[in-house]
């Protein structure tokens, strides 16, 4: 008999948290299937990190992102 989803998940939250987070990081990584995209954002953060460091860009507030993401994307 096949296991449903409740009881797997009952299993799952039994489990020790380090090893829920080693699990979940594993479904993760098992949806990012486009490899190509997924170095193409690592690339774009290095670089956006690289220029924060050296102070060539400025970083806004969360509440300024948040408020501009609530109206781009209402509901």
């Amino acid at each position: 008999m096949p296991r449903t989803l409740e009881s797997l998940k009952a299993e799952v939250m039994s489990l020790a948290p380090a090893d829920r987070a080693r699990l979940l990081d594993q479904l993760i990584a098992s949806l990012d299937r486009d490899a190509e995209t997924e170095n193409a954002w690592d690339e774009l953060a290095v670089k956006r990190e690289a220029e924060m460091g050296s102070g060539s860009i400025q970083g806004a507030p969360l509440a300024d992102v948040v408020a501009r993401l609530e109206a781009r994307f209402p509901g």
